[in-house]
């Protein structure tokens, strides 16, 4: 006799909620292999094909292409072998344990996941995808509804594998948490589950919990920790996956903002709501950047992009003025500054503008830089980025001037502290060693965080940038 597991949507990472059905890639009954990937989904942060833990039969899947599910939530039913088992408590069929980071269906016997057999419907068994019609999913109340638009067909009974589900039990019980990767932060950290009384519905522990919790024992608190503390954010419900916009009158086109380019909407809004920002600029003659790339090009080897050599001067001036590489932590009144710099740089795409994020730039020679920016650009245009590549930088570099603009005012990158944009580099007249010569000329914009330094360290940072730009040899006192 058959079991058929549900897989739901895990935890993308890097605190996504939710993420938007692109593109099936099985069909109810379809064989899936393990870790075979059964849908592409689009997330705030990137494309991602979600892999299923487990091999058998698709008996159902849960929400049309276009539909937003959030984390947590049924995608497919499988039609697994029942596997011998000594207990009938344990019940459950094994999968990769892969199913993206943090996520995994497998654990050490001692901590194998609870399996729960669903009550049979009137008809004797279950219906795949309405386990939850007679009862809390996974013990959580804002699971109780059947997802929006599941496709469903007879099965076996449905039996639900999740080591999260339940409320608190005994000291070796499960313990409700929203996903592995949460299990698996804490577990890195040496955080006993138990000891926290989690935030979202039913006392279920969120990310947020365990973060916050990490920063308290950082700060010499002890656990436990109270539930209810400032700035945490509650579960996210089904509900997401039935907004939809309001009606169109006559003339009126309206585009959801939602995927990416719902997510920079929101970051923006979030940095001109939070962030006191100043902006400064300064015109610089880069000719002679110009004729030194063109130089190191010549001299063979793989070539040397502009954008290498500005995210080179960057890295430089940041060490230098190191507080501008730097966040505010709001919540404790703390301005806090790092010794690495991964380095933003914003690039449009068909799918709307992305930020990828080169890691410890500082410690990257120019054609380094170059091979980076060039593999992270192209996974851009082919929506391939990571959550990781798209997140953690501490500073970012807007190059505009391929737009064909000479200048602008940049929208800091929250939660950073300053963005430099660049315009385009054009001839123009310019008074060069005492006489009107015609240059190629750049204009660059600091943005910055006036709660992190006030207008003579921005104004020296910019300067240092431009004197880079405009004789380039300023950058071997720092190599």
């Amino acid at each position: 006799m058959a079991q058929v597991l549900e897989f739901k949507l895990p935890d993308l990472g890097e605190g996504l909620t939710e993420a938007e059905i692109v593109r099936w890639l099985v069909e109810v009954g379809d064989v899936v292999a393990i870790d075979q990937p059964v849908v592409e989904v689009e997330t705030a942060k990137a494309m991602v094909e979600v892999p299923c833990p487990y091999g058998g039969v698709v008996t159902a899947r849960f929400g049309e292409e276009g539909t937003e599910l959030p984390v947590g939530a049924p995608l497919i039913t499988v039609a697994v072998g029942e596997r011998p088992t000594s207990g009938a408590a344990d019940t459950g069929s094994e999968g990769s344990g892969n199913v993206l980071v943090g996520y995994g269906t497998s654990e050490a016997p001692a901590r194998r996941r609870r399996v729960r057999q669903e009550r049979p419907g009137p008809g004797g068994f279950a219906q795949a995808g309405q386990a939850g019609a007679s009862g809390p999913l996974n013990g959580r109340a804002d699971a109780a509804a059947p997802p929006l638009g599941a496709q469903t067909q007879a099965g076996g009974p449905v039996t639900t594998v999740d080591g999260q589900a339940g409320g608190p039990g005994p000291q070796d019980g499960p313990v409700p948490v929203i996903s592995p990767l949460v299990r698996r932060l804490a577990r890195q950290n040496g955080l006993d589950l138990r000891e926290l009384t989690g935030s979202g519905p039913d006392g279920l522990i969120l990310r947020a919990d365990v973060e916050y919790a990490l920063r308290a024992a950082g700060q010499g608190a002890t656990a436990p920790v109270a539930a209810q503390h400032p700035g945490v954010p509650q579960a996210p419900s089904p509900a997401l996956a039935s907004r939809s916009s309001a009606p169109a009158a006559p003339g009126e086109t309206r585009t959801p903002l939602k995927g990416i380019r719902g997510a920079v909407a929101d970051k923006l809004a979030r940095s001109r709501r939070e962030i006191p920002d100043a902006t400064c600029w300064v015109d610089a003659d880069a000719t002679e950047l110009m004729r030194a790339r063109a130089a190191m090009n010549a001299a063979g080897g793989p070539k040397i992009s502009l954008l290498a050599l500005l995210a080179r001067i960057c890295t430089a001036a940041l060490a230098r003025f190191p507080e501008l590489n730097s966040t505010v932590d709001a919540e404790a009144r703390e301005v806090v500054r790092f010794d690495h710099v991964h380095l933003g740089f914003a690039a449009q795409t068909d799918r709307g503008l992305v930020v990828p994020v080169v890691r410890d730039a500082h410690a990257r020679d120019a054609e380094s830089l170059t091979a980076e920016f060039a593999r992270l650009t192209e996974a851009g245009r082919t929506g391939t980025l990571t959550p990781g590549e798209l997140t953690g930088g501490t500073f970012t570099l807007n190059n505009y001037g391929v737009f064909g603009v000479d200048g602008s005012t940049p929208i800091i990158n929250h939660p950073e502290a300053a963005m430099l944009g660049v315009g385009r580099i054009v001839p123009k007249p310019w008074v060069h060693e005492g006489e009107l010569a015609v240059r190629q000329v750049v204009q660059l914009s600091l943005t910055f965080d006036h709660r992190v330094c006030d207008g003579g360290v921005a104004g020296g940072f910019l300067r240092y940038v431009a004197d880079c730009v405009e004789q380039p040899a300023v950058l071997l006192r720092t190599l």
